[in-house]
């Protein structure tokens, strides 16, 4: 299933603008001009192929097909992700999930995904996929695109998530020019920390872990005028 450690996570995705479908101007220049444009139903598509390959070939296959090569779990510390799910035995029943919302950067390379679990033994909960479109840097060369998860985490909760009528998608603002320093540094140093984000700035994730505390993970997501970020801390998981 999802992985479940002792941890807490803080989703912060805040000045994001659906926008109702319309189109800015720097939107509409980038379409105009061939330079890419969010596409939030990609990763819809991405994520549902995601758990439906869970079910038919496995969960921690489907989990070692669509993870990048640095990909990251917390288990409960950072850890890459690949390395700890070679060779894991699928469980006889996979978890199920379902997107609830994607939120996604303004050139459409990186994107959130939250939604809600489902195990066979009748818990529930939370999760929080990070998504990155590969190659994306390379598109105009002709190499091959693909949406591969860069994190992944699930949250037990004493109550399922209510199920929204449809999935919510969102994108950054494209106005104006985010800034180069996007991580704020702390006073402390981290015992381990990974910093991503969609190349064009409008979309940041940090996952950082101090000596003695279990990690934490944040977003931040561009308005057209600061990284704005709206905090919703999740409870802190049980092992299972």
């Amino acid at each position: 299933m999802r992985l479940f450690a002792a941890i807490g996570i803080t989703l912060i995705l805040a000045g994001c603008a659906s926008g109702g479908g319309r189109m800015n101007d720097r939107e509409r220049y980038n379409r105009a001009a061939g330079k890419p444009v969010a596409n939030p139903s990609a990763v819809v598509k991405a994520e549902l192929s995601f758990a439906r390959l869970a079910q038919e070939k496995g969960q921690w296959t489907a989990f070692r097909e669509t993870a990048a090569d640095d990909a990251i779990m917390f288990v409960p510390a950072i850890t890459e992700a690949k390395q700890w799910l070679n060779g894991k035995a699928d469980p006889q029943s996979a978890v199920e999930w379902q997107p609830h919302r994607i939120s996604m950067s303004c050139d459409g390379s990186l994107a959130v995904s939250t939604g809600a679990w489902q195990a066979a033994n009748g818990s529930t909960g939370s999760f929080v996929t990070i998504w990155r479109l590969e190659n994306f840097d390379e598109r105009h060369r002709g190499k091959d695109q693909e949406w591969k998860w860069v994190f992944d985490h699930g949250t037990p909760l004493d109550e399922p998530l209510p199920a929204p009528d449809f999935i919510e998608t969102e994108v950054a603002s494209c106005t104006g020019k985010p800034p180069g320093q996007t991580v704020e540094a702390g006073a402390q140093k981290p015992a381990d920390r990974r910093i991503g984000k969609s190349p064009d700035g409008t979309l940041v994730w940090d996952a950082v872990q101090y000596s003695g505390k279990n990690p934490s993970i944040t977003m931040r997501a561009w308005d057209g005028n600061a990284m704005q970020a709206v905090e919703h801390a999740l409870k802190e998981d049980q092992p299972q």
